[in-house]
């Protein structure tokens, strides 16, 4: 019997049911006596097995390309190409945070809203919306243009849309950026391809400022403010507390000076805040919550109260005030393990509101269809 070695460790391309990877299959299609069995463990391999001697020593068998997946690409700017862009959050910025999954399907609700651009939906006064706000994080914001990411604004046409993640500096902008009917602002990450957020709206805002006012919090790009005749739009892609939760110090440090930034905006007009704030406050926010509880970033008991305490702090989570017991709609599916298909995922993505505007709300969406990202966006409809 020959046995032929030819790939270590492929488990990380493996569900639970080990199927072949197509590329291996072209391979074995190339040895017509063999057949192929896998030996499980912490150093598993594929072998290939005959009962009839053969030659294969003049058709080596190709290791199938590392797969290039969407949250490994490197948002970089034109005078830092060739470096590789150190993320602070996870070490590199090469993969995005991996969070532990099973891979048991768990279907989308089949009343989901998804990719509706309006609700028939009233306040709690019985008025029309008039005011559509979307939210997106793109992962790279010349990335998701480059997947027609613009088709949903074209189709969705919000008042109000507002970026997270978008890796860019304004210099770097794709052209696609600069759409008629929109003013546009954005705010980049000190260091190049990291974080960053932008808002396009219809109506120009009365002042945009960008960052807390805090030297600590604002060198990520991760909070615009845009103030408006009746409230204040604040977009924020919220720091993640990391690998190993390295982060997870810092991230309570944020939560506390934002909160205090929040409630003095709230002073002076209604607050309408949203983005990727990095946290499944609930456990019905998350497919697995027992496994991740305290193991994973967006899931500790630390960075759930700090929600909690932002709730308690006179604001509400529109999507739970509206449907406090839904289940399984989402926001977040990391690329592995096709997580989205099973719909294995996160509501990572918010609105949260001032509790002066609760008798405005019509209906916040998650739009779990609309593709071009490792999450989808979410919208918020109000009648002001």
């Amino acid at each position: 019997m020959i046995i032929a070695k030819v790939f270590q460790s492929f488990s990380r391309y493996l569900n639970i049911t080990y199927p072949i990877p197509s590329l291996l299959q072209r391979e074995i299609g190339r040895f017509p006596h063999l057949v192929v069995k896998f030996s499980p463990g912490p150093r598993s391999a594929f072998f290939f097995v005959t009962t009839k001697a053969c030659d294969i020593s003049a058709q080596k068998v190709r290791m199938p390309p590392k797969k290039r997946k969407a949250d490994d690409e490197v948002e970089k700017s034109d005078d830092s190409k060739q470096k590789k862009v150190e993320d602070p959050e996870n070490g590199s910025n090469d993969s995005k945070q991996t969070k532990t999954e099973r891979t048991e399907s768990n279907p989308i609700p089949e009343d989901a809203n998804t990719l509706e651009p309006s609700t028939e939906k009233k306040s709690e006064s019985g008025e029309t919306w008039n005011l559509k706000i979307s939210s997106w994080n793109v992962n790279g914001l010349r990335a998701w243009v480059k997947k027609d990411g613009f088709n949903f604004l074209k189709l969705d046409d919000p008042d109000i849309l507002c970026f997270q993640e978008t890796k860019c500096n304004e210099k770097s902008l794709p052209k696609e950026c600069h759409i008629d009917g929109y003013h546009s602002y954005w705010h980049e990450a000190e260091q190049a391809g990291y974080a960053g957020t932008g808002i396009m709206s219809k109506v120009k805002p009365l002042n945009v400022t960008y960052g807390i006012g805090c030297d600590k919090h604002d060198k990520e790009g991760r909070v615009i403010t845009a103030e408006y005749e009746k409230f204040y739009l604040v977009t924020s892609y919220v720091p993640n507390a990391g690998k190993k939760l390295v982060r997870l110090e810092y991230r309570g440090e944020w939560d506390k000076d934002f909160r205090s930034y929040l409630e003095d905006l709230d002073k002076k007009k209604p607050v309408i805040l949203c983005g990727d704030l990095n946290v499944a406050h609930q456990e019905i926010d998350l497919a697995n919550p027992k496994s991740n509880r305290n193991k994973t970033a967006g899931f500790t008991d630390q960075e759930r109260q700090g929600f909690t305490d932002l709730l308690e702090a006179g604001f509400i989570d529109s999507y739970r005030h509206l449907y406090p017991e839904k289940t399984a709609e989402y926001s977040f599916w990391t690329y592995m393990m096709n997580a989205r298909a099973k719909n294995t995922g996160w509501r990572l993505d918010y609105f949260v509101l001032s509790e002066k505007l609760q008798r405005s709300l019509c209906d916040s969406v998650i739009r779990t269809k609309v593709f071009g990202s490792d999450h989808c966006p979410i919208t918020l409809f109000l009648a002001l």
